[in-house]
């Protein structure tokens, strides 16, 4: 009988515990947006140390304007398409990686890496594929927006609002609404 009762004090004692736990040490999941961004601030944070700041003028660094991560959701030309999502995140050194996803329910991701350049005049940003002779270019409308252009420069046909990519700390949210 004492075996019995110990075991039920000590099943009762582990209960309280394992249901104790978890009020104390509450886990608060961060979403992808929020994990991207710690870790770019943390690299830039790093990077930064090893740097020699003093010869910054009071002019910042001009990437630093076009640095992050951008999203948005545009059109496309093909016949059964509903659009895809795209992420386009600028980095040091000019480098980028853009990520397109086709809005199906299980569609898989497309990487490309490169180099990025824009012109001040023009306020066009250009991405050249590692891969292949690619060029992306879009309109800087503002340092937190960026608008897909053709290949030559062009505006592309219809609202441009449709082709539009925000940057993550400039809009809300990244959610996006699929029709």
């Amino acid at each position: 009988m004492q075996t019995l009762t110990r075991k039920i004090k000590k099943n009762v004692t582990l209960i309280f515990l394992g249901a104790l736990l978890p009020a104390l040490h509450p886990a608060w999941a961060e979403s992808d947006k929020q994990l991207q961004e710690k870790t770019l601030k943390a690299r830039e944070m790093i990077h930064q140390k090893d740097m020699d700041h003093s010869a910054h003028t009071d002019l910042a660094d001009k990437t630093e304007g076009f640095r992050g991560v951008f999203y948005g959701y545009l059109p496309c030309k093909e016949k059964d398409c509903d659009g895809f999502k795209m992420t386009l995140s600028l980095k040091q050194k000019n480098n980028y990686l853009l990520v397109t996803q086709y809005a199906k329910a299980s569609s898989r991701e497309f990487y490309e890496k490169g180099k990025y350049d824009w012109d001040d005049k023009t306020r066009i940003l250009s991405l050249t594929s590692n891969k292949n002779d690619l060029n992306r270019k879009f309109s800087i409308k503002d340092e937190g927006t960026l608008i897909q252009l053709n290949s030559d420069g062009t505006p592309m046909l219809g609202d441009q609002d449709d082709y539009t990519l925000a940057r993550s700390d400039k809009s809300k949210s990244r959610e996006v609404h699929i029709h």
